[in-house]
């Protein structure tokens, strides 16, 4: 039984995207941070559509590093094969969009960590678990990295997988252009040709653009090189045409381009060609593994390639299995992809990172509560919630799914030591008590402080509306909502919306749920919701039915404690057990009420106040446990 459906193998970097688009890259503000290197950019589009897919590489022992590991594994992307170089800095690679024909970009790849790769970095009994492994031509470049590419391959034959050969010839990298010329995508060279055609008989499958298939055949004829690389190889060669679709020759090459198998291109605006070939060959190779013949196999390639082209950076534009089906059944809608908002919801939701299934969330982010309380000062409210972090991560112990909220404001110094413990983290931004909502000034008029959020953080709003407030008052509260939403896609950051109507007007089973449908019916699509304890299994059907019915793909419920007694939150958290939308519980003043008020006062030590809350933390989520393990057994 093979573990692995496909290895690639090659250069991995990290890509810095300038973040405006149409100027000079020597004129870019700011750049957003991905993965990049053809091969990283494959093993991660193959594991969006749905393939067990692993990459051979090596990355430095610094913080870059660590980022492509880290996001590799979030993708779900096997790591086994990426090793760690001791003594070189991960490849950094800077990119812009200029427009619709020019795509600056520069390589920084001196002696970089995955041009350190060796024979030594390939192990026989890890190639041996995958059905096919996939190289990228710049690892022949190098005498070190090809021979670790040539044994991969050996052992690939001798083991029965498939391979494949993504050409990916930039000369710069061949060092046959500068430093200022990655962009530059063909310059003739017979070393070359040579070296790529000694390789070529030992693949199943060679992919490449025109240029690509000129510098592999040695000619820019392209039948004629075409024809040469068959006369080396027995591949099926593709080749990439670019708006034109993509040909495969499974035989003898004909006279045009046109008689290949070809599968239906797509009509969309080019925004971005960079990492167009890498969504191209994930959707290709997808394909490929299933079986599938090669008009349908081209017909993902081509989609993928499409997404990969009307959108900023490489990785990130990939399309998830279900965002690949929806695309090819419902067709394009809006040639810039980017702009179809039914499609870039199905994009953002099914690409999100991290399984949060199970949601027990210590809520300490109250200001308004804490500060009226006896001997509070913003400093001895700062301390305390650094010692409510601790009890969470006393009772969470390294464990999946435990999480905070906590507030910028008074806890800053606990939200940020937070950062990387594997704690989901939820950061409120409205003000206190604000009806109609307003939010906290940090986050400013135009919610331009939200750029300063690390992306794990998950914004959180309150929001107190109810059905039969007045057209002014949901105007008002409906435009923050909307505009932050907004702000929270634009600086990738997911969403947590919590509505509390019955702080507002008596509510019934529906209240929720109709206050749900209304933010949908705006366009707003909250990665998790927050509702209070409802008291009826109809109110909790009518929210989950009115969310799912919008968002199949949403994270989820939360509820809320509302300073309940635990007695009481035990039968609430039993109800909402029930049903599977409802991942867990955000409580706060339940666990932390009693600490905090003796703490304050000077009548708790720290290791009291810890103790006493990690003691109610633990029953809280034993509590809810039971109650989710009573719901499994029910069913």
């Amino acid at each position: 039984m093979k573990t692995l459906d496909v290895i690639t193998i090659g250069r991995a970097s990290v890509d810095l995207y300038g973040a405006q688009v149409g100027g000079r890259l020597e004129d870019m503000g700011s750049f957003q941070k991905y993965i990049g290197g053809s091969p990283c950019n494959m093993a991660a589009g193959t594991a969006r559509l749905g393939l067990r897919s692993a990459l051979i590489t090596r990355v430095g022992n610094e913080h870059m590093g660590r980022f492509i590991r880290e996001e590799l594994a979030r993708e779900g992307v096997n790591v086994q094969g990426v090793k760690t170089d001791p003594d070189r800095l991960t490849a950094l690679v800077l990119l812009g969009i200029r427009d619709e024909q020019q795509f600056p970009l520069i390589f920084y790849r001196e002696n970089c960590a995955d041009m350190a790769l060796c024979e030594d970095d390939i192990d026989e009994g890890f190639i041996a678990s995958a059905r096919a492994v996939v190289a990228t031509g710049t690892h022949l470049s190098n005498p070190c990295t090809e021979a670790a590419v040539m044994k991969a391959l050996h052992l690939a034959r001798k083991h029965g997988l498939q391979t494949a050969l993504d050409i990916d010839y930039r000369p710069n990298l061949w060092g046959l252009a500068g430093h200022g010329d990655g962009e530059s995508r063909f310059i003739e060279s017979a070393a070359v040709t040579a070296k790529l055609q000694s390789t070529l008989h030992l693949f199943d499958l060679i992919v490449g653009t025109e240029e690509e298939f000129h510098i592999a055949g040695g000619t820019t004829d392209t039948i004629a090189a075409l024809r040469a690389v068959r006369a080396v190889s027995a591949a099926t060669l593709v080749c990439k045409r670019g708006p034109m679709g993509a040909a495969a020759f499974t035989g003898a090459i004909p006279d045009s381009l046109d008689d290949g198998d070809s599968g239906p291109g797509f009509p969309i605006e080019v925004f971005n060609v960079l990492g167009a070939g890498d969504g191209f060959m994930s959707g290709l190779l997808k394909g490929w593994l299933d079986g599938e013949p090669w008009p349908i196999a081209l017909k993902y390639a081509n989609a993928c390639g499409a997404f990969a082209v009307s959108r900023h950076g490489c990785t990130p534009a990939y399309p998830s299995w279900e965002e690949l089906q929806f695309f090819l059944n419902r067709g394009v809608v809006t040639k810039a992809l980017r702009k179809d908002a039914a499609l870039e919801q199905i994009h953002w939701s099914t690409n999100r990172h991290k399984d949060w299934s199970s949601m027990r969330v210590f809520a300490f982010d109250h200001r308004m509560q804490l500060e009226t309380m006896e001997g509070a000062t913003p400093e001895k409210i700062g301390a305390f919630k650094k010692l409510c972090l601790k009890a969470a991560l006393q009772v969470s112990a390294g464990q999946p799914g435990y999480g905070i909220l906590c507030d910028s404001r008074l806890g800053r110094d606990a939200l940020y030591a937070a950062a990387g413990t594997g704690l989901w983290i939820g950061h409120p931004v409205e003000w206190p008590g604000s009806r109609p909502l307003t939010l906290e000034p940090e986050i400013g008029p135009d919610f331009g402080g939200l750029s300063e959020w690390p992306l794990e953080h998950v914004v959180k709003v309150l929001c107190f509306y109810h059905p039969d407030d007045t057209p002014e008052m949901k105007a008002q509260q409906e435009d923050t909502v909307r505009r932050l939403f907004h702000a929270c896609r634009r600086n990738r950051l997911e969403m947590l919306l919590e509505i509390i109507p019955s702080k507002v007007f008596p509510v019934k089973d529906t209240t929720s749920a109709e206050v749900i449908s209304r933010f949908y019916d705006l366009g707003i699509y909250p990665d998790w919701w927050k509702l209070e304890p409802f008291a009826t299994d109809a109110a909790y059907r009518a929210a989950c039915d009115a969310i799912t019915t919008r968002d199949p793909h949403v994270r989820g419920i939360v509820v809320l404690g509302l300073d309940a007694s635990e007695a009481a939150l035990a039968a609430s958290l039993a109800l909402a057990a029930r049903h599977d939308l409802v991942k867990g519980f955000a409580i706060g003043r339940t666990i932390f009420g009693d600490a905090a008020r003796g703490w304050l006062a000077g009548k708790l030590t720290d290791d009291q106040a810890v103790q006493d809350m990690a003691t109610k933390y633990a029953r809280l989520c034993g509590i809810w446990d039971a109650a989710r393990a009573a719901k499994g057994e029910t069913a």
